[in-house]
């Protein structure tokens, strides 16, 4: 799709750093859609307006304008005035199809967008966004009786082979028991075990995270080599494994919980075993504009809003396992181009 074009309130010589100030109007507008249910109205079937406000709850002459302005960024057409249809563009805002987006949308665009509008004081404070918010003014996520049922739907639930480059990057040929910590629906575990016939795994999450994956994993082959279990990291690791994978886990973690939750690692993995910490690896300067760096130092500060945590140079990350009993044995590349690994790095580490 095309940059957005800054013609909101034509006052200001059209920059680049006036159509970056402005990119929100294109997240506002496909959050309202999402919230509004407009794709699942729409459905396969050409809608008027009237129909549409009906079905969305939705002043008739507001929900017009917003279609029409869906339609000039490829999510909807105007097929006859005031007759709207979705474009296989827009498809994925359904909530009712494979694959759908609508999840990933109201993740970003509303609950975590709250978070980034706090951004100025989470920088001048060096706190996450709960902490620096009015108390008297509710969260979007505490007010969504539904957030925590996205998080999940958004986190861990693409399809395994996404995640084949990461059990690509690394030799599990030597490997008995796998566990995935905080693995989410299981999306990774199943990639190692896809690729490993010889291995047996381990899923760990929150109790909601494994309960949500237990339907995936009734379905999938592999999964009969894996075992569910509920745990929080902050207060224990399973044993059982010789190689523990925390795939974009720490990154959300403030240094002293990163820290705890090695140490429970630490606690439990065997002399010869292998931690493996997947995350963006920041490198030790950033000296020129770079597009694909720009998405890590965005979750840089995603995370300092949303959870207090932060992304790390390779530095960092031997610091903090040193803190815990480890030794950062190397860092290795992650190949593959898909979303879900595109530039993450495989830290490796063993117990010292």
């Amino acid at each position: 799709m095309t940059q957005p074009n800054s013609g909101i309130g034509n006052v200001t010589t059209n920059t680049g750093l006036v159509e970056m100030a402005m990119a929100y109007s294109r997240s506002r507008m496909l959050c309202a859609a999402a919230r509004l249910g407009v794709a699942d109205a729409l459905g396969d079937e050409v809608r008027s307006v009237g129909f549409l406000a009906e079905q969305c709850h939705a002043d008739a002459t507001a929900l017009y304008r917003l279609l029409r302005a869906l339609a000039s960024i490829g999510v909807t057409e105007e097929t006859t005035p005031e007759h709207f249809r979705l474009t296989s563009f827009g498809q994925p805002l359904r909530r009712d199809v494979p694959e759908s987006v609508w999840a990933a949308v109201i993740f970003w665009a509303d609950l975590l967008a709250d978070d980034w509008s706090l951004l100025t004081e989470c920088v001048r404070t060096g706190k996450p966004a709960s902490q620096v918010r009015d108390p008297k003014i509710p969260s979007r996520w505490s007010q969504d009786p539904e957030a925590n049922s996205i998080f999940r739907a958004v986190m861990g639930t693409a399809p395994a082979e996404d995640y084949a480059p990461i059990a690509a990057s690394w030799d599990f040929s030597r490997a008995k028991v796998v566990a995935d910590l905080g693995g989410g629906g299981g999306s990774l575990i199943l990639a190692v075990l896809g690729l490993n016939p010889q291995v047996r795994g381990m899923l760990v999450d929150l109790e909601p995270s494994v309960e949500a994956a237990k339907t995936r994993f009734a379905k999938e082959d592999p999964s009969s080599r894996c075992e569910l279990i509920a745990a929080d990291l902050m207060q224990v690791v399973p044993a059982g494994a010789d190689v523990y994978i925390l795939k974009h886990v720490l990154h959300g973690r403030q240094d002293r919980d990163a820290i705890t939750i090695l140490k429970n690692c630490r606690a439990v993995i065997p002399q010869n075993g292998r931690l493996l910490i997947i995350e963006f690896i920041l490198p030790p300067l950033v000296s020129h504009p770079d597009s694909q760096l720009e998405g890590h130092l965005m979750s840089d500060l995603n995370m300092l809003a949303v959870t207090g945590g932060r992304e790390r140079s390779e530095r960092e990350w031997g610091t903090l396992l040193e803190a815990a009993g480890f030794v950062l044995i190397g860092v290795y590349p992650v190949g593959g181009d898909t979303r879900m690994v595109r530039n993450v790095g495989i830290v490796e580490a063993k117990p010292a």
